[in-house]
């Protein structure tokens, strides 16, 4: 009997003695929440960076998906965490718009979280099946006009960026084009090659595979300047419709309270790190991205402007959630 306690008693002291090494090591894991599905463009970009972050940082760093409610419960629970550094969030363009589209938010985008990094963006791109008539942007506004109402196109779903940007197209010509929201990117690519629908819109990353195929045709980007891979397809802006951008992307942020150390040790390493040769080459061949890698003041300056620019289109055409 003494023996048998002894033993348990030993057991019980090695099990401590193990477990406490296991316990510090899980809560040293750093946590990069993608508050969206896996195979995505934001779970692609995390998954890409955190074999960087961990050998800059010297923490296991890890990808977690927390999808559901437009991104807000992953947004959510990374507001909520404690500001110790072991809790980021790495999210996509529809956190511009989640305010405007899910007023009932359980947390404030300024106040529960602080920016970190603006990673880069990829413009949106109308794509039309190759043998259809459109061109560029004046044949779509061309097209649109003399057929009103019959004019299709599709996007990733309702108040995404890709169908604002269109919605803000119509307001500036008095075009009416039907709107098909599709529930991800990859059924409305499979209906504009099929040709069921006129055109999409989506981000670079989402069309470009297809471009380069031949089965769809860009037909008009909307970033700053002409992607390297559609140099020959003009921008909005080149087609005469000044201030029309619309980019998808991906910034980080962090619980508000953050210490400033942490939040410039997290931002220095997301540089090195997309600063490498193989990773940038990858972010713009495979994402499309045109990077920016800014400081975390350079992402509250970009998003306050997105929040303001994509709230008035939201609210002037009355946009609802799916």
């Amino acid at each position: 009997m003494t023996h048998r306690i002894a033993r348990r008693a030993a057991l019980g002291v090695a099990g401590t003695v193990l477990a406490a090494p296991a316990l510090r090591a899980q809560s040293n894991t750093i946590r990069i929440i993608v508050p969206f599905a896996a195979g995505g463009s934001t779970d692609a970009v995390a998954r890409l960076v955190t074999p960087g972050l961990t050998q800059r940082l010297g923490q296991t760093v890890i990808v977690e998906n927390r999808s559901g409610a437009a991104g807000s419960i992953g947004t959510d629970l990374v507001a909520k965490a404690r500001p110790d550094g072991l809790t980021w969030l790495l999210t996509f363009d529809s956190h511009s718009v989640m305010p405007v589209l899910l007023p009932s938010l359980p947390f404030d985008l300024t106040r529960d979280l602080d920016p970190v990094m603006l990673i880069g963006g990829a413009p949106y791109v109308i794509a039309t099946k190759s043998d259809k008539p459109y061109r560029n942007l004046a044949d779509v506004v061309e097209a649109a006009k003399a057929r009103p109402d019959e004019i299709s196109y599709g996007s990733t779903g309702n108040g995404t960026i890709g169908h604002l940007t269109m919605v803000l197209l119509q307001s500036r010509t008095g075009i009416r084009m039907p709107h098909l929201p599709y529930r991800g990117g990859g059924l409305a690519v499979n209906d504009a090659v099929a040709g069921h629908i006129e055109m999409m819109i989506g981000s670079a990353a989402l069309v470009a595979p297809h471009i380069a195929g031949g089965t769809l045709r860009a037909v008009a980007q909307f970033g700053p300047a002409r992607l390297a891979g559609l140099s020959q397809v003009q921008t909005a802006e080149e087609a005469g419709f000044q201030g029309l951008t619309a980019e998808a992307w991906w910034g980080v942020f962090a619980p508000h309270g953050m210490p400033g150390a942490m939040v410039t040790r997290m931002n220095t390493a997301l540089r090195e790190t997309l600063s490498e040769a193989r990773t940038r080459q990858q972010m713009e061949e495979t994402q499309q991205a045109r990077l920016v890698l800014s400081d975390p003041a350079g992402l509250r300056t970009f998003l306050d402007g997105e929040v303001a620019k994509w709230s008035r289109v939201v609210r002037e055409n009355q946009i609802r959630p799916d």
